[in-house]
């Protein structure tokens, strides 16, 4: 087995494509240890020490390195680590799919939608997942809908996006304007 191995806009993330399906559909980010007790994969990669954060995708996974870690010595342990786990057709999660795993709601009230502007937010969502994720993935991240208000688009940046240097950019440059471009009541776009 091969994995490819391939840079991201935020130096401290690689995404490593191991040639074959990671996850059948969404994504899962693990930012802690504690997070990762759900996943023996994500467990090991944090058990190194030197690795911060995990995102699963649908054919990828990214690893971020903490900070001052060369990806000199961390890549060949992640890749052993990865490896290992494709190649003997371990569970992703506990429990052997994620079935198990609750992710908890959002109630997060500050974001929360009004219904008056469900015809607006299906637009939003819509294009976040036909256009939008689709291109963040490719970079090695995935972004989250969190709210609408008062023509403001709220996004959650993931994985080898959350904490890059570019991700304003292209909230502010890319997101913006083409949320803009097709959805006049939106005015702009913010990290939540």
């Amino acid at each position: 087995m091969f994995i490819e191995t391939e840079t991201t806009p935020n130096p401290a993330t690689l995404k490593f494509l191991p040639g074959e399906q990671v996850m059948a559909s969404g994504t899962r980010e693990f930012t802690s240890p504690e997070a990762a007790e759900a996943s023996p994969l994500a467990q090991a990669l944090f058990d190194l020490g030197d690795v911060t954060g995990v995102l699963f995708g649908r054919d990828f996974v990214s690893v971020t390195a903490a900070p001052g870690v060369e990806w000199a010595s961390l890549k060949p342990q992640v890749l052993s680590i990865l490896l290992d786990h494709f190649v003997s057709q371990a569970p992703l999660f506990v429990g052997g799919s994620a079935a198990g795993i609750a992710v908890p709601a959002d109630t997060d009230d500050e974001f929360a939608d009004d219904p008056a502007d469900a015809d607006i937010i299906d637009q939003i969502k819509d294009l976040i997942e036909t256009r939008v994720r689709p291109a963040v993935a490719n970079d090695g991240g995935d972004i989250i809908y969190k709210g609408f208000r008062e023509g403001v688009v709220y996004l959650q940046m993931q994985g080898a996006c959350s904490g890059c240097p570019s991700s304003t950019a292209t909230l502010k440059n890319g997101i913006e304007s083409l949320l803009k471009h097709y959805v006049p009541e939106v005015s702009e776009v913010r990290a939540a």
